[in-house]
């Protein structure tokens, strides 16, 4: 009987507690325009776990935009991403590695040492990264998003939404589309050894996916921000609270086919816009006034606000007359005063004498020579109406070079040939829709050869063309540019 007891005791307090799941929450938008196609708990503060490296990637992602830091830049590991608890890529404290190794781990593994390394190497701690985190989301419109770190494990205060999410997964596609193709590798070399895809199961499943992040904490459940396009369409759907990985994947899968049902074939693009760019306060260094650093260390302190003027005097200008210089504050000699202003009325004044013209019987040096016009040349050769038949040298031909059109619009690009015009035709959509910054306002022109059809964008300037054809190759598009005729 007591053991009865116990069972009964345990399956109404054990099991319901286990049995808890994480709150759900969906959210589903047309990418190209914004709008809503599905929404259920959108606005609800959950955990958004390792989504939170969406932001983290996107606040690195502007800094290398602005030059606060390179891909090359190589940054020294602190304890404190070290010690992070997994996922994560297994760094030491004080190992050293570039920049671009730990953006690839942060993307495609979700490593949380790699997350705070990042921070860190932006921001100079993690506290401070992720108020910037949560400055740049309010700048997004995620109005109901807070940071406390840059890799997601759970954090009081640390809340997010579906919208939220679905926003920023939507500006890293548009803003950054030179390194959206991370987000859909399965494998890449992270530096210290090649690191899997927590994604890779989405990404070989779903027809179209290409991105973008997981996230899985016991008190977020498993959560995904996915993209995928199909043809001239491309959906965005976020999932919060998933009961395992397959069922998640289930259903981010039936609310991206829901999305694809409910948007147009076609729709004019509305691409978000950047959020403005806050530069970062550069530290002062104070030398003596920190007595915890160490010796012959300065104590940091952080500038609100840049400086904009300068407060160093103008120099004054240097004077190469020989005539004596007035200084203000000098002692004046007597009738000095006087004598300027006397100058300036006689420097002034016009007399009806001076205006009058010279008697003609003035022989005074300041009458003006007579100017007497050139002769002739005595080799000019004059036009007659009689033939002259006189043989002369042919004159030396001038070859006229074509002029440079490198300022025009007058460039293009290739990105292939293909066997049929419908191909043809589908990869210049396909690719206008991916790098729309660049290719927006060109020209798509498929040209017949003998041996297919060529993909052609025309009406570029050459920075353009070589612009677009860089970050085209970037993500493995074939591309190489046309020049003008």
């Amino acid at each position: 009987m007591g053991l009865f007891i116990f069972a009964a005791f345990w399956m109404l307090i054990v099991v319901p507690l286990s049995a808890v799941a994480a709150p759900y929450a969906a959210f589903v938008i047309d990418a190209r325009t914004g709008k809503v196609l599905h929404s259920r708990n959108a606005d609800t503060k959950l955990h958004p776990a390792s989504l939170t490296k969406m932001m983290t990637l996107y606040v690195v992602f502007q800094a290398i935009e602005r030059g606060e830091i390179s891909l090359d830049t190589v940054v020294k590991i602190s304890s404190n991403a070290a010690n992070e608890q997994p996922s994560k890529l297994g760094l030491k404290a004080g190992q050293k590695i570039k920049l671009r190794y730990l953006i690839r781990a942060a993307a495609v593994k979700s490593a949380n040492d790699a997350a705070t390394a990042l921070g860190e190497a932006i921001s100079g701690t993690e506290a401070r990264f992720a108020r910037r985190m949560t400055a740049t989301a309010r700048a997004l419109g995620m109005t109901r998003t807070t940071f406390k770190n840059a890799h997601g494990l759970t954090a009081t205060g640390h809340l997010s939404t579906a919208r939220d999410m679905t926003t920023l997964g939507r500006h890293l596609f548009f803003d950054y589309p030179q390194f959206y193709n991370l987000f859909s590798r399965r494998t890449t070399d992270a530096g210290v050894r090649e690191v899997s895809n927590t994604n890779r199961k989405f990404l070989a499943a779903y027809k179209g996916a290409d991105g973008i992040k997981t996230g899985y904490t016991r008190a977020a459940g498993f959560n995904l921000v996915a993209s995928a396009q199909r043809g001239q369409e491309r959906i965005i759907a976020t999932v919060f609270g998933g009961r395992s990985t397959a069922s998640r994947n289930a259903k981010v899968a039936e609310l991206l086919d829901l999305g694809f049902r409910r948007a147009p074939s076609r729709a004019n693009i509305r691409q978000p816009s950047k959020p403005a760019y806050n530069a970062p306060a550069a530290p002062i260094v104070i030398a003596g006034n920190n007595s915890a650093a160490p010796s012959g260390r300065g104590k940091t302190i952080r500038v609100i606000r840049a400086v904009t003027t300068s407060l160093r005097p103008i120099a004054r200008p240097r004077i190469t007359s020989t005539e004596p210089v007035l200084v203000a504050g000098a002692a004046e000699t007597a009738g000095t005063k006087d004598s300027i202003e006397q100058a300036l009325i006689e420097a002034q004044a016009v007399t009806v004498a001076e205006l009058a013209p010279a008697p003609a019987s003035a022989t005074s040096s300041a009458t003006p020579p007579r100017i007497k016009p050139t002769a002739r040349p005595s080799n000019l050769i004059l036009a007659s109406a009689t033939p002259d038949t006189t043989p002369r040298p042919e004159p030396a031909r001038e070859v006229v070079t074509r002029a440079s059109t490198s300022g025009g619009e007058n460039w293009g690009i290739n990105v292939g040939r293909y066997p049929s015009r419908y191909k043809a035709e589908r990869v210049l959509l396909k690719t206008a829709l991916n790098e729309m910054s660049t290719l927006d306002g060109s020209l798509r022109r498929v040209i017949k050869r003998t041996s297919g059809f060529d993909a052609n964008f025309l009406g570029l300037t050459r920075d353009r063309a070589d612009l677009a054809c860089r970050r085209l190759q970037a993500r493995n598009v074939t591309c190489f540019i046309i020049g003008p005729g």
